[in-house]
């Protein structure tokens, strides 16, 4: 039957189709099942309540006993070293790397010093390159290290 038929009559059926049923499918599927509210959930979706952590991850961190931590990073070092020397590469001193890596962290500056100094310095780059383009141009030098607070200031907002 459906070869029979004319090619209006198959488009008025696709139209038909389009424009009536398939949104009276929809409208039946969202109020008979809630199918739109459970799209993309169940066991494998991506919009879920996760598991609380374990608690062994959430617990507060337990210190490392100091001679267990040296052991196992002259371990790792003896290890690193031996992969060098099969590639041919220069060996490591792993005592000096071992008493690198086991310094107290509050002997070295915080990250946030050295970002800071880092910060700084290339600041005063950028000032000293600024006063050479002012005496260049005939104009006077501005003071560096008050021109460093100042961009500072600008940069990071007000002390």
């Amino acid at each position: 039957m459906a070869l029979a038929m004319s090619a209006t009559s198959k488009s008025a059926i696709v139209l038909l189709f389009t424009g009536v049923v398939a949104p009276l499918i929809g409208v039946v599927i969202r109020r008979v099942a809630g199918g739109w509210e459970t799209i993309g959930k169940g066991p494998f979706g991506i919009e879920r309540q996760l598991p609380a952590a374990p608690r062994y991850l959430s617990g507060p961190r337990r210190g490392v006993d100091p001679a267990i931590q040296a052991a196992e990073v002259r371990q790792m070092l003896i290890a690193k070293q031996e992969r060098r020397e099969r590639r041919g590469e220069s060996p490591l001193d792993v005592e000096a790397e071992a008493e690198r890596l086991l310094a107290d962290p509050a002997e070295e500056p915080a990250a946030g010093e050295r970002q800071d100094a880092e910060l700084r310095a290339e600041v005063r780059q950028l000032v000293l390159a600024r006063n050479e383009r002012r005496m260049r141009q005939g104009l006077e030098p501005l003071e560096v290290e008050a021109e460093i607070e100042r961009q500072l200031a600008d940069l990071v907002g007000s002390p």
